[in-house]
Formats: structure tokens, sequence, C-alpha cells
């Protein structure tokens, strides 16, 4: 679905509902149902989305079915049974689909068409328009899955509600198994107080269960009202018990996934250069959001990380030519310059990103930065290149060869306006992540969650391996950096074997001022330069080079989820072919 689907929406305009079912035209039908289940094993996620309907009117009319899903979700299955016939989505090039489709209906067959359209930062609406004849009885299901991805120390699963009318069955269910255990649990939402207080959370050690389950009259705007009050989103958050710094190894199905996400070490220094777009279109609101934003980000730079502004429109400024210590004295003249700050004119990317990698290369060869420091490049930018080289493909080649594999590049997109497109591309091309910022309230705080993504860097040149001749088909098994708070996920095939058990071992480099005990539980071997600490307990501060150990039984984990009701064995599976597709596309 997802490889055709966004030509599918030329010439559309939809004023449909999320999670909705509607006429096109006129308002005779019935929805008598609406459910959500989604089940989560081991942070990846099944979701089905089930509708039931009734073409009550006199005339064959279009029904709409519509789903806002995550964009990093895969759909696997869609069907419609129409009049207790099932019809299974298939794949058709987008003008062999709409001739099929018109054809149909022509005829007064049923028929549907799928499409897809990006209308948010992290959603996308799946849309399929059925063409159903008088009192046809029609029920939808809709199957997706994603992974999910650890940010800031919890992991997020939402759902976005809104029906558009009252629904006699109207549920939501989320289960969530987690073979280690769940740490903490907690549903979050933005349906208002009283809806709220009809969501039901029950939990145990490694199992949650979240229902939302509201009848008629609750979910009604008033009394007397006849819309229905579920409008916004409902998350679930979560995180895991995690035993050690090793990491969590799991087998199923002649699959495995290594999940690495340790904690209690002390945050590499970084050197950042801030690149920040002061075009004209940057005036007014988002040029004042970028300011709120910056100076909150620059009060959380220490002595120890070093850093620079480079602010740029049809020219480019440096508020230093060099990289500063995150001293109090220079982040206050940073603030003052970024507060006086007067956008206009055009934009120039290639030229501020070059002299934001000469900067960084700059301070390496001259050693003036800790080598196992991190160092990045955050772009903020709000539109397209109008100044200097302004072919896109050209810029992209331009920071690639120049960027040094030590190097990351973050980019920040402002707006709609902005080609987020090639912000991503650039990005990914250089060991960073885009993300789509929206000029609006609360602008500063998106920025500012984006920077605490990456704020905190706690290993470098991490690798996961395994013996020979134990796995195959590994996905990325090696990263340039990990972040506070995230997760780096590895996943592949159990090769065949007498042993019962899999081990992995994992590499990294680390600055620790944890308790030596603590860390040297899981090490394997380690070199470091020691200094002394002046602390009332052995602690040692430390650059290490560790090398971790993790170890599964390839059969007990299958053997606990056939027991569990609501897991599905073949977790380990999906997600290795959900990071390696993933991995392709983006490869491609």
């Amino acid at each position: 679905f997802k490889t055709i689907s966004p030509n599918h929406w030329a010439g559309f305009e939809s004023n449909h509902k999320t999670f909705s079912v509607q006429a096109i035209r006129g308002d005779d039908i019935t929805v008598k149902s609406y459910k959500v289940e989604s089940r989560i094993t081991s942070r990846f996620a099944h979701t089905t989305v089930r509708s039931s309907v009734v073409n009550s009117g006199s005339k064959a009319q279009s029904i709409g079915f519509n789903v806002q899903i995550p964009k990093r979700a895969f759909i696997t299955n869609f069907t419609m049974n129409v009049n207790g016939i099932t019809f299974m989505g298939s794949v058709k090039e987008k003008t062999v689909a709409r001739n099929l489709y018109a054809q149909a209906r022509a005829r007064g067959k049923a028929a549907g068409i799928v499409r897809y359209r990006a209308n948010s930062q992290d959603m996308e609406t799946f849309k399929t328009d059925v063409h159903v004849p008088p009192g046809s009885n029609i029920e939808f299901e809709l199957h997706y899955q994603e992974m999910m991805h650890r940010k800031l120390g919890v992991y997020e699963h939402s759902l976005y509600l809104q029906p558009g009318r009252l629904v006699p069955q109207f549920q939501v269910d989320v289960y969530i198994y987690e073979p280690k255990g769940i740490s903490t649990v907690r549903t979050t939402n933005t349906l208002g107080e009283e809806l709220t207080q009809l969501i039901k959370l029950t939990s145990s050690k490694d199992k949650a269960h979240i229902v939302f389950k509201p009848n008629l009259q609750q979910q009604r705007k008033c009394d007397n009202c006849t819309g229905s009050a579920i409008d916004g989103v409902f998350s679930v958050q979560y995180d895991v018990t995690r035993d050690s710094n090793a990491g969590e190894l799991q087998v199923s199905d002649g699959h495995f996934v290594q999940f690495f996400a340790p904690a209690n070490l002390s945050p590499l220094p970084k050197n950042i250069v801030f690149v920040i777009d002061v075009s004209g279109s940057m005036w007014g609101v988002k040029m004042k959001q970028t300011v709120e934003a910056m100076q909150a980000i620059l009060d959380d730079l220490t002595i120890d990380d070093h850093f620079s502004i480079i602010d740029f429109n049809h020219n480019v400024r440096c508020w230093s030519e060099e990289l500063v210590s995150g001293s109090s004295i220079q982040i206050a003249d940073a603030k003052k310059y970024i507060r006086n700050i007067k956008p206009n004119g055009g934009t120039n990317i290639n030229e501020a990103l070059m002299r934001a990698v000469q900067m960084l290369v700059r301070a390496s060869n001259q050693g003036l930065i800790d080598p196992r420091s991190v160092s990045m490049i955050i772009l903020v930018s709000d539109g397209d290149p109008t100044v200097g080289e302004i072919k896109l493909s050209t810029i992209q080649k331009n920071v690639k060869r120049v960027m040094r594999e030590e190097f990351s590049l973050f980019s920040l997109g402002i707006g709609f306006d902005v080609d987020y497109d090639f912000l991503e591309r650039i990005a990914m091309e250089n060991r960073g992540v885009a993300q789509r910022i929206y000029a609006n309230h609360d602008a500063a705080d998106q920025l500012r969650a984006f920077y605490s993504q990456v704020s905190s860097p706690l290993l470098r040149r991490i690798t996961v391996q395994f013996p020979e001749d134990t796995v195959s088909d590994v996905t990325q098994n090696r990263f340039d950096k990990y972040f506070d708070g995230s997760e780096l996920v590895v996943a592949g095939k159990v090769l065949p074997s007498d042993s019962n058990t899999l081990t992995s071992l994992t590499t990294a480099s680390a600055v620790s001022k944890m308790n030596k005990s603590r860390l040297q539980e899981n090490i394997i071997s380690h070199e470091s330069e020691v200094h002394q600490c002046p602390l009332s307990r052995p602690v040692l501060q430390a650059r290490l080079d560790i090398t971790l150990e993790t170890d599964a039984d390839t059969a007990e984990l299958d053997t606990e989820l056939a027991k569990q009701q609501h897991s599905f064995t073949g977790f380990a599976r999906q997600m290795w072919a959900y990071i390696t597709i993933k991995q392709l596309i983006s490869e491609r």
C-alpha cells in the first residue's frame, strides 16, 4: 500500500475525521461498532482496527473508512467484508486502481480504493472509499505493525481517536507483554478529564492491559448531544526492567533481537555547531520560538562541551570562528548574540553547512577536542536554498564529501513550507536524524524536546557481535553513538546448533564515573585511564573500552510466549523483517 500511496492523493481533499467511518454523500449510514486492539510484545506492536457499518439509506453510496497510523508503521493486511463476501486488499498501479474502481462503481458493484496521505510529523491517513448498494453491511479490518522506539526513557504507543459520531460498541484495548518485566506504565491522552476517568489500567510484573470502553451516553458531548466527545490522542507510555547494562537478548521463532540501553554512565563531552536559518521567512513566531529554545539549549551545555553558532541568510556569519567551551561567560555572550538576530534575506544552506563542517574539522585537526567526544551539527531551517548552491542533490554531495565519519548532522525543519524530504536525506546520510517542527505556540518545546534526545551521548563506536556460525542476516550492528534514554536494536536469524544458548558481545567506548563494581558486573575486559575523584566511595572516572556479554536460552522464551493469551510468538521474526526493510528503504 505505502509504495504507491502518496500519488493517490493528487487532486483529492478530505474533511474526514480520524478513526472515522462516514458517508461521502449524505449521512444515511449506521456505525454499529468500532474496536481497536494493540498487542505489544517485546517492543513490537500489532494493531487491528475493526469497524462494522450499515448503509441504511435507500440508494447506493460511497462510505469512507479513515484511520491515522504512525508513519513508521507497515500495513500487513486490509480486508472489507460486504454482505458476507470478503475482499482482500491488493496493490495496483494508481491509474489501474482508479480505473477498476470507476468501472465497478459504474456497474453499481461494491468497490473500494485505498489512499495514503502524510498529514503530520508522525502520522499518515489511511483512507478507503467503498461504494455499496442500499442495505449493505460492511466490515472493515485493518492490521498494521510497528517497532516501539525508546525516546527519553520511554516507549510510546499512540492511537488517534476521532470517530466523528456516536458508536454503540466502541472499545480500545492495549495489551503489553515484556518478558523481562515492565518497570513503569502510564496513559496520557488529550480526550478530556471525563473520558480520561474511563480508562482502566491493570498491570503485573511483566504484563499490562489498558482498556477504554465508553458507552453511548459517555461518548456524548452533552446529555442531549448527538456528536461524539471522543476527539484526541490516546497514548500508552512504558519502560522495561533492565537487569544490567549488558543489554537484553531474546530468541524466538528462530530469530533473535538484542536490545541495548545502558544507563548510569556519565555523558561524553559534546562539540556542537548550531546552524540557524535567519532568512526573511523566519521572521515572527518562528524566530521567536527558535530564540526561546536556544536559550534553554545553551543552558544545558557544560564546561566540558564545546560549541559555536552559525546564522545564515544570503550571507553566513559565525558567532565564533572557533569552538569555545561551554563556560558561563561564553553561554551568556551566545545568548545575547541570538537575541539580537533580525531575520531577513535569502537562504544559503550550502555555505552554512560547509562552514560548520570546516569548524569541526579544524578543531579536530588542531587537537582542541577530546577524541572520544561526540561532534555534531544541528541545522534549523524553514525553507529551500535560494542563494549560492540551490540544487539539493549537489548540496547533499557537498556535505557528504566533507563530513567525517565521527561527525553527525541533525536537521530540524520548521513549518510546512520546508523541503523536509531533503532535510531528512541529508541527515540520514550523515549519521543523524531529521524532525519536523511545527511553527505554533509550542515550537520552542518541540525544539527543546528534540535536543533532549541528543544532548546526553553516553557511548561511542558501539558494535554488537556474535560467535561465528551462530547467526545470519544480521541487521545493522555497528553504531557511531548511543544517547541516554534511547535504545539500540539488532536482529537476525539464529542458525541451527547443538547449543541451547546464544551469546552476544557488545563493545563500546565510554567515559564513566559510576561505581566500579557495578560496571564490572558485566564487563569481560576493559582498558581505562583512571583518575582520582573526591567522592565518598570508590568510583572509577575513566575513559573505557568495554566489552559486555549477554546470553539467552534459545527455547525458553517461546515456551513462555505460548502461555500468554495476548502475545504473539512471531515477534522476533517480524521485528527482524521490519528493521531489515527499514534499512533497505533508507539505503535506497
